[in-house]
């Protein structure tokens, strides 16, 4: 990552979305403060510009409406100082409980401590804020990296010149990276050619121009590992455009509608991702606040559980969009992960 510009605060008000809840007057059989209902939750996201963002906040607004939570939904901007503001807002709002999605951990365990001193409690979204006071929910990134490179192994055998799309800095990205660095240690036939990458409001687009750059340069690149399905959206995107997407495979992490119909399409060279479901998972970040609220055990790791989706196994069983996926894969469409038996679980 380039160095992050000051974080100066700002006097600044920052714009968040207010959702009605299901539950206003609480949920009977609940332990306080649900029983009464009017509980407010903040959610904090550093990336809101993206398929798979725009999924978990949806998943999230249905868990918090279902818990009859008053959430207030802070837009993330790739902008660390403002991330920064939006949690001292959120502070200042009263919150009982605040959800990070993202974000750089060094500009904010401050602000979180502020936080956990007036007694607001925190859950993180893949972003790493060593505190043993704040949950970390993760989409064990180990495991999607380590099922997307299988299937490249299985499909391209343990010999051939890779791409390699990564940003450091972002907690799920570098775990990622620790497991596509073991794989490249157990097989010395794979060659990383080229590593670039891009996070941004634009990353899809802003990556395509790296990867032209980059295919153009090393024609005998045959593989893209791409852990981020935008970075894997913007190597198509390269690929497409230079007339060779028939000589790369591209495999990747996360998974959303757009995703599933440039993978299924006629000649994609997308051929494989590993996923959670977003919304799943950002159903499972709003639990771990509400339980954590509610004076209920958390675990300090709390990890949603990946499947392996190639091509040919979306074709065949006719999966277009995430609602197909879903329910051809009921696997998909829920975790046990944080529950109790107050909390409504059926949500989509």
């Amino acid at each position: 990552m380039k160095s992050l510009a000051r974080l100066a605060l700002s006097a600044a008000v920052i714009p968040f979305v207010f959702l009605q809840p299901a539950h206003a007057d609480g949920i009977a059989g609940a332990p306080a403060p649900f029983d009464k209902g009017g509980v407010k939750l903040a959610l904090i996201s550093y990336i809101s510009a993206g398929d798979f963002f725009q999924a978990y906040q949806a998943g999230a607004e249905a868990q918090a409406k279902a818990l009859g939570i008053d959430l207030r939904v802070f837009p993330g901007r790739q902008d660390a100082a403002e991330q920064r503001e939006q949690i001292l807002q959120a502070v200042n709002l009263g919150v009982s409980g605040i959800v990070i999605d993202h974000g750089l951990p060094e500009s904010l365990s401050d602000v979180v401590q502020q936080a956990l001193d007036k007694g607001i409690k925190v859950v993180a979204f893949d972003v790493n804020l060593n505190n043993p006071k704040i949950p970390q929910v993760e989409q064990s990134d180990h495991e999607l990296a380590q099922q997307a490179l299988d299937q490249v192994i299985k499909d391209n055998g343990k010999s051939f010149a890779a791409g390699y799309v990564y940003v450091a800095g972002f907690a799920p990205l570098d775990r990622r990276n620790e497991v596509w660095d073991k794989f490249k240690a157990a097989n010395p036939g794979v060659v990383e050619k080229a590593r670039f990458g891009n996070v941004s409001d634009t990353t899809a687009t802003s990556t395509a121009d790296q990867a032209k750059a980059v295919l153009t340069a090393n024609p005998d690149i045959k593989v893209v590992f791409a852990p981020y399905d935008e970075f894997a959206r913007g190597v198509k995107l390269a690929a497409g455009d230079l007339g060779i997407s028939d000589k790369i495979k591209i495999y990747s992490a996360d998974v959303s509608t757009a995703d599933i119909q440039e993978i299924v399409e006629p000649g994609s060279p997308w051929v494989a991702t590993a996923a959670t479901n977003p919304a799943v998972v950002g159903a499972v970040s709003i639990r771990a606040a509400a339980l954590q609220i509610a004076g209920q055990d958390v675990p300090h790791q709390i990890t949603v559980k990946p499947t392996l989706l190639t091509q040919e196994s979306l074709r065949a069983a006719g999966v277009k969009t995430i609602e197909d996926l879903a329910a051809k894969i009921p696997a998909f469409s829920t975790s046990d992960a944080v529950t109790a038996s107050w909390i409504p679980a059926k949500l989509f």
